[in-house]
């Protein structure tokens, strides 16, 4: 493993074991994917991010899926097809993919995360709910792709969430903000109707982020 290769994975070791401490993640559920050139080092397949050994993160190929960087013993995670639509799609630098509780829970009873908070800014506005589709299918990456158009995360219907961000930081710090959303609007919900922003706020919102430096872009 190359030097380069090795920082990155040890990268991405560490981000897996800070999205598991937090709760976004359980047992096996959830995986994440970092770009390397012209393919990504992602999560083995049943792996537990909070104890995901550096040396187990598989190399594939954006391109056509072939595996680049096999380990023996160790398969991709079965949501490769969902990662590598989105690195197809987009200028992704890194996806995180979670079943958290909120997300998965607003997942169910929404079509999309209205704007409750001025911070859905970060993620292009609404987040959509992609149709229901069997993990790891061909179709669920389709429907994540679509749902994605212009936006920084997606809600999988009865499934959970993925996020996609400009680096590894930036994805996991975004797969914390739109749990802690999905939070809010349920909690409000259950109260009222909530209040909501509009697009022209939101966009307000990230000129200003983008003026006073506050990197709410991926």
């Amino acid at each position: 493993m190359s030097d380069s290769i090795e920082q990155t994975s040890g990268e991405l070791s560490e981000a897996c074991r800070a999205l598991a401490e937090s709760g976004l993640v359980s047992v096996s559920s959830g995986n994440v994917s970092v770009r390397v050139g012209d393919e990504i080092l992602i999560t083995p397949r049943r792996g537990r991010l909070d104890r995901i050994d550096p040396s187990t993160c598989i190399g594939v190929r954006i391109a056509d899926g072939a595996v680049t960087r096999p380990v023996d013993g160790f398969q991709p995670s079965s949501e490769t097809p969902l990662h590598l639509e989105v690195y197809r799609s987009s200028d992704a630098a890194a996806v995180v993919h979670t079943h958290s509780t909120y997300a998965t829970a607003l997942s169910t009873v929404a079509d999309e995360l209205p704007p409750i908070h001025y911070l859905l800014a970060a993620f292009g506005g609404p987040v959509r709910v992609a149709p229901y589709a069997t993990f790891g299918s061909d179709e669920l990456a389709k429907h994540v792709r679509t749902a994605l158009d212009g936006r920084k995360a997606a809600l999988l219907r009865n499934h959970g969430a993925v996020v996609h961000a400009g680096s590894l930081e930036r994805a996991v710090d975004l797969a914390y903000q739109l749990e802690w959303m999905c939070e809010i609007f349920l909690i409000a919900s259950r109260h009222s109707e909530p209040a909501l922003l509009d697009q022209g706020e939101l966009d307000y919102v990230s000129e200003r982020a983008e003026t006073l430096n506050y990197g709410m872009g991926g």
